[in-house]
């Protein structure tokens, strides 16, 4: 999840030039742009394909993978590090169409995967129980039934850009301003994305109960995070093509509309993961134990909820108009002033359980919300914006 999540953000350097060059009108280098992408994201992915496969049992080490699951660990990292060139194709393509403001084919190739996923899991793991290894195996396998998809789809979409053949390569300027954009945002993800494997070997130090009930709360957490993060790549697609157009009235827009609506269902998630946390992580276990320290887990994400539901639309507004660098650097702080050593002191307690723990995820979220408020003002002084 790392290491995807790292290059969806990567990718995001993808979107917003893209979407920037549509607003301008600039479909020579648009076409430039995707050409681009294509040659550096497969350089990534083989990377990560080696980096996974061979030392597979080095990052189950590093993440504290209790000893029971270790194996089982090893062998989901290695066999999704093998699928790495379908999955950063799938996320790649997602970040296009969002650049381009389509966000519906995106939604059915993911329907098309999930489809896939569900029947691979209940097949290679309910039919033929291979367990984990099945698991890993439906996840790419349902990628690249994804991928497939997204090219028949794109053979018969008339597009807003120029794609030749020749445009496939490096070309020098375009790559730099994509990484310019794509790094801060990347950079940040990793580093965020490393606070919470932090807190996953805190945890994991803790037990396998308080593991899995880790384990299937961040399921929940994935669910209930995703308005948030929808608006935030909606926003971020949005603001680019009307910055480009130089129509900032349009984008402020968007992110208010954006926060209204996000934090009205930030709300509704609030309670029913603060209030009925064990009703949904028994969606995914029927351990007792499990459900338990999984719904405490999530009364701190329910915190989460209200102020991400703000902060994620300031976060695609910054990252539309190119301010990637301010987004990297409020995450940082969020990440290593306050997510880890709350969640360090907060597991050096006596008794202490996985509520207080989760409670250093709102804390951090309350000064990076802090941080895009007072850049807003800032830039309003400046009339930037």
């Amino acid at each position: 999840m790392t290491l995807t999540n790292l290059v969806s953000s990567f990718a995001m350097g993808t979107t917003v030039l893209l979407g920037q060059q549509i607003g301008c009108g600039e479909r020579k280098q648009g076409g430039r742009t995707v050409g681009t992408a294509i040659v550096m994201f497969t350089v990534i992915a083989l990377v990560m394909t080696a980096v996974l496969v061979i030392f597979a049992p080095q990052v189950s080490s590093i993440m504290n993978a209790p000893e029971e699951a270790f194996d089982k660990t090893v062998a989901y990292v290695r066999i999704c590090g093998g699928g790495m060139l379908v999955i950063v194709a799938y996320n790649l393509i997602g970040c296009i169409f969002r650049g381009i403001g389509d966000s519906r084919t995106p939604l059915f190739t993911v329907a098309v995967a999930c489809v896939f996923n569900i029947a691979g899991d209940l097949i290679l793991c309910a039919g033929f129980k291979m367990g984990t290894s099945g698991a890993a195996f439906a996840t790419v396998f349902a990628q690249v039934i994804s991928v497939i998809v997204s090219f028949g789809v794109i053979r018969k979409k008339e597009l807003p850009f120029e794609m030749h053949k020749t445009d496939i390569g490096v070309h020098g300027r375009t790559l730099r301003k994509m990484v310019g954009l794509g790094a801060p945002i990347a950079l940040q993800d990793l580093l965020v994305s490393i606070s919470f494997l932090i807190i996953l070997a805190i945890v994991n130090s803790m037990g396998v109960t308080a593991s899995a009930g880790v384990g299937v709360a961040e399921k929940v957490c994935a669910f209930i995070m995703l308005i948030s993060s929808a608006f935030m790549q909606s926003i971020s697609a949005f603001v680019a093509q009307n910055y480009g157009a130089g129509r900032m009235d349009r984008a402020k827009k968007a992110l208010h509309y954006g926060v209204a609506v996000s934090f009205a269902i930030g709300v509704g998630m609030f309670f029913l993961s603060f209030f009925h946390g064990n009703v949904l992580a028994g969606i995914f276990s029927s351990d007792a134990m499990v459900i338990e320290t999984a719904a405490d887990y999530l009364k701190a994400y329910a915190i989460d909820c209200l102020f991400t539901a703000i902060f994620f639309c300031y976060i695609g507004f910054y990252n539309g108009i190119g301010m990637t660098k301010f987004v990297m650097i409020q995450g940082i702080i969020g990440a290593f002033c306050v997510r880890v050593p709350v969640s360090w002191f907060m597991s050096r307690r006596a008794g202490a359980t996985l509520f207080d723990i989760g409670l250093a995820t709102p804390f951090s979220s309350i000064l990076q919300l802090v941080l895009c408020l007072g850049c807003m003002l800032y830039l309003r002084k400046k009339k930037w914006v």
